[in-house]
């Protein structure tokens, strides 16, 4: 089996590759350059494989939250490609994505992302048996929101930290911050989540899957059109 999983949704472009037992990671940072380099840097992936993107089993793609661009560009390409090959495709949440950043523990682990606005994407995991599970909604807060619903003693990273460091350290009691080491998504996460989605028969068709928007409605649709009237 053959994946080609991508996440966009941060300032990196994100590209994990799964040949059965082999897991290919590559990662660049992109920043406003992500349209311009995506489809190259995926040909150029599997031209250094010796791959046909016909030979791909599956997709995989990030869907969010984070960069709004980021989102639309990265899942527009996906769906284009498994669309034209005729092949499934398997959504994965980006939070999920970072929070496999960490070690199982016995503390609260919380990824946490730069919303812009003075605003922070998080969720809330806890190791349950050998597994991270999510015990949050995916949430956009702000600041104070946030440090309501985060937990003393829990691991906090992404790159919200940059924001926020010293307001985390003051308001949470206990609590750790990871280094940037942690801040982004790794391509064998989303490999390692892609295989867990298709062993449960959760992948779908190319318009199935949709990105994970926070925002309100408004507060999209009015970026659209600023977006369409530069």
């Amino acid at each position: 089996m053959r994946i080609l999983g991508i996440d966009t949704t941060t300032r990196f472009l994100v590209l994990g590759i799964y040949d059965n037992l082999n897991v290919y990671e590559y990662s660049l940072e992109v920043g406003t350059r992500l349209s311009s380099l995506l489809a190259e840097t995926i040909k150029r992936v599997l031209d250094v494989l010796g791959w046909q993107a016909g030979s791909i089993d599956y997709f995989a793609c990030g869907l969010g939250p984070g960069s709004f661009t980021g989102m639309r560009v990265g899942i527009a390409a996906i769906k284009g490609l498994a669309w034209s090959l005729n092949k499934p495709v398997v959504g994965v949440p980006t939070l999920d994505i970072l929070a496999r950043n960490i070690n199982l523990t016995d503390r609260y682990v919380i990824p946490a992302l730069d919303a812009k606005r003075g605003l922070i994407y998080c969720s809330v995991y806890k190791s349950k048996g050998q597994a991270l599970k999510r015990i949050t909604p995916y949430m956009l807060l702000s600041q104070g929101e946030f440090f309501k619903k985060a937990k003393n003693n829990s691991i906090i990273f992404g790159d919200a930290v940059t924001l926020y460091q010293e307001k985390i350290l003051n308001n949470i009691k206990g609590v750790s911050i990871l280094d940037k080491d942690y801040w982004y998504p790794k391509p064998s996460n989303i490999i390692a989540l892609a295989l867990e989605r298709i062993k449960d028969k959760k992948a779908n068709t190319p318009f199935e899957i949709k990105p994970i928007y926070l925002y309100p409605k408004e507060c999209q649709i009015r970026n659209i059109q600023k977006l369409k009237s530069k």
